[in-house]
């Protein structure tokens, strides 16, 4: 082997140091400043750049039986989290048994109590379940993470698998959990069906405003059973709509169908109101909004 080369086992990705070593690899090569070590016994061609090349190289340094957990793997699932929370360059969340030692190296923070949370691969990685990552965001309020925020991970959660259930599991198998209040609280408005945040923060708005609770992402049909829409939030009873315009419905062509969408209910006796970012954000506007959609609902058909 070439002073210079590596064996091929070792280009595809981050390795350890101890690997290396088995296969021959002089101390002295894995010095060369053509590596770099992402964390202490780890290796690799390139420095890591996504959160997911970070999470690889810190799996080539962590025992086997830890896993990915809270932030960090919230992140990983695709969970969405507040803007403040969801730092690619923030000390990764790693978690062990709590037979076992923490882990404890640079670039990571140790957890423990891995016995009661399930794991699941994603992107090939030990990561903890969707429904536990859930409530070990109860552990880490501390980091910007607040009730709403809680609603709208559970939704995306409960969305994902379909239903409530594993929520509720997940957070009894815990005991006397760090946040268990404030996980409760939101469980309490969890509704699967969400299709993003800001439809599950318009809903939240809404109800704490003293409206009824609606139905979410709900088929919507004319007279004779024909299907016109699904609406985001739907007040069945009330015959009211609410369309959160996202930026998925700036192209022209989308803003044309909803247009024709919105006038077929109309003919149907429906009335659709549109939310938009700042309704749910700027002070004024959201005052404005919530009255809007309260007096819909009041004067019902």
């Amino acid at each position: 082997m070439p002073s210079a080369a590596l064996p091929a086992a070792l280009t595809r990705g981050p390795f350890s140091v101890a690997d290396a070593l088995r296969l021959g690899v002089p101390p002295s090569r894995l010095r060369r400043v053509d590596l770099v070590a992402p964390t202490r016994g780890v290796r690799a061609k390139d420095a890591p750049a996504s959160l997911v090349e970070r999470a690889r190289a810190m799996a080539v340094g962590m025992p086997a039986d830890a896993a990915l957990s809270h932030v960090t793997a919230a992140m990983l699932i695709g969970v969405p989290l507040p803007a403040r929370v969801e730092d690619p360059g923030a000390p990764l969340d790693v978690i062990r048994a709590s037979a076992r030692t923490r882990v404890r190296r640079r670039g990571c923070v140790g957890h423990r109590g891995l016995e009661a949370r399930e794991v699941q691969l994603v992107h090939g990685l030990r990561v903890t379940s969707s429904a536990d990552t859930w409530v070990d965001l109860g552990e880490v309020l501390d980091r910007g993470i607040g009730l709403d925020d809680l609603v709208v991970a559970g939704d995306f959660v409960a969305t994902t698998l379909g239903a409530l259930e594993p929520l509720r599991a997940a957070l009894a198998r815990r005991v006397r959990p760090r946040g268990g209040r404030a996980l409760a609280a939101s469980l309490l408005e969890v509704r699967p069906g969400a299709r993003s945040p800001m439809e599950t923060r318009a809903r939240l708005m809404f109800t704490r405003a003293g409206a009824p609770a609606p139905e979410v992402n709900a088929a919507v049909t004319d007279r004779h059973g024909g299907w016109l829409l699904e609406g985001d939030l739907v007040w069945r009873r009330q015959r009211v709509i609410v369309e959160y315009q996202g930026a998925v419905h700036a192209p022209i062509e989308h803003r044309s169908r909803d247009a024709q969408r919105r006038e077929l209910a109309a003919d149907e006796g429906w009335r659709v109101i549109e939310v938009f970012k700042e309704d749910v954000f700027h002070p004024g506007r959201r005052h404005t909004c919530i009255g809007r959609l309260l007096r819909a609902v009041a004067d019902g058909p």
